[in-house]
């Protein structure tokens, strides 16, 4: 699929995306729960379907109701199929292969595109002390893996990824842990071990946290129970509308709590720090254009918000400085090159030097076409950049939103922006 953003102002009102972190978060907990579980504003991402496939394949079933939400029946990980397919999800293969392993029955966990390449060591060296066999492809995909899961007092590294973590926590929550613990050192994302926190204590399992570094399982474990979830709006893909807004014109996001756990709801925070116009109330956050400039922010605990915010630099007076670049290698794409490639070409250049990004505001966007790299963030960004560039943005295999924001460019039309979508079946605008 091929995008063309023309130079376009908007204005109106647009519902912020569903979280696929919360989503799947949920989905997972859904299946660890004996009972029947309500999703309420489920995502149609590709990130959420895999999530509904992979848990309706260890077990559960899946229903959807006239009113648009999910209901999902379970009696917990009870495998159907010797493989699970989690497609291009991160969060999905690494909170699931835990959960998996409860079942003593031999599973092979598979995926696709860039998960083909990301690195799963970490299984390697953490299941064998949990009493689970695995055998990895060189610490990557496929793992076939043989359970059950035994709960026992591990210290992981938290350093690559907070989803790694997800995964243990849920599952040591199913598998009856009692009176263990789960030692991080070095954690990134913590805001993403927070939400995952929060969805085990809504389906009844509590963990003790001491500062992010211990996890604690209580001395008599209650086990997941059924209940009713309202999935959240997704601050990560909101912070591309949010953008778009301080750089094209005052829009209002609706469906945003700014008192989440979400870690990409510090984009408010950056917004502020480079003079847009920002006002927060509850559920909707209104943005517009004010005297754009540079600012430093550290997105560590927040490496989504990269390509959102390097559009929005691109729009700024002077050097803009961002921290946690150590942060993108293992993305859908290695996204520091990726962003300094396309906005390369897009007339932004980007410097990078250890773990910080350098963007150089001031030249003006310049016309051009880029490509997604199969990046879902980065055909975004590219997108509401070309919402100021100085003519005609092509954005060739822009199917890459579907993994996580499907309706993007139809909520950006709904805006006023000027877009064309070429697909193999035709043109639309």
């Amino acid at each position: 699929m091929i995008v063309t953003i023309q130079p376009s102002g908007i204005k109106g009102t647009v519902q912020a995306p569903t979280s696929k972190s919360s989503m799947q978060r949920a989905c997972a907990a859904a299946l660890l729960a004996t009972g029947v579980t309500q999703i309420h504003h489920p995502g149609n991402s590709n990130d959420d379907l895999a999530a509904l496939d992979t848990i309706q394949k260890l077990g559960a079933t899946v229903v959807h109701t006239k009113k648009g939400s999910l209901t999902i029946h379970s009696k917990g990980v009870h495998p159907t199929s010797g493989e699970i397919d989690c497609g291009e999800s991160g969060l999905g293969i690494r909170m699931f292969t835990p959960i998996a392993a409860l079942s003593k029955k031999e599973i092979v966990i598979n995926g696709s595109g860039s998960l083909a390449t990301r690195p799963m060591h970490f299984f390697d060296d953490i299941f064998p002390q949990l009493n689970i066999s695995i055998l990895s492809n060189n610490g990557r995909l496929p793992l076939r893996i043989k359970g059950p899961l035994v709960p026992k007092n591990i210290i992981v590294d938290g350093s690559l990824s907070s989803q790694f973590l997800t995964g243990l926590l849920m599952a040591f929550g199913a598998a009856g842990a009692t009176n263990v613990a789960i030692t991080v050192k070095d954690l990134k994302s913590k805001p993403y071990i927070e939400l995952t926190l929060q969805v085990m204590k809504q389906f009844g399992v509590e963990v003790e946290n001491d500062n992010f570094q211990t996890f604690r399982f209580p001395s008599a474990p209650v086990g997941y129970r059924p209940s009713s979830y309202t999935v959240e709006g997704d601050w990560s893909g909101g912070a591309f509308l949010l953008v778009a807004g301080a750089i094209a014109g005052n829009i209002s996001v609706k469906g945003l709590d700014i008192y989440s756990s979400q870690a990409d709801k510090a984009i408010v925070q950056a917004l502020m720090s480079s003079g847009a116009k920002v006002f927060v109330q509850e559920g909707i956050v209104d943005v517009g254009p004010g005297a754009l400039k540079s600012f430093h922010f550290d997105a560590t605990d927040c490496p989504d918000l990269f390509p959102p915010l390097v559009a929005l630099a691109s729009c700024c007076e002077g050097t803009t400085i961002i921290e946690g670049v150590n942060r993108l290698a293992f993305k859908e794409s290695d996204r520091s090159l990726t962003l300094q490639e396309e906005f390369g070409k897009l007339g932004i250049r980007i410097e990078l030097h250890d773990d910080f990004m350098t963007i150089y505001g001031s030249t003006g966007l310049k016309a051009n076409t880029v490509h997604s790299h199969h990046d879902h963030r980065i055909a975004m960004a590219c997108a509401v950049a070309g919402l100021r560039a100085d003519g005609e943005t092509s954005i060739t295999e822009a199917e890459a939103i579907n993994k996580s924001y499907p309706d993007f460019f139809e909520d950006l039309l709904l805006l006023g922006a000027g877009i064309d979508i070429q697909t193999a079946a035709g043109k639309s605008s």
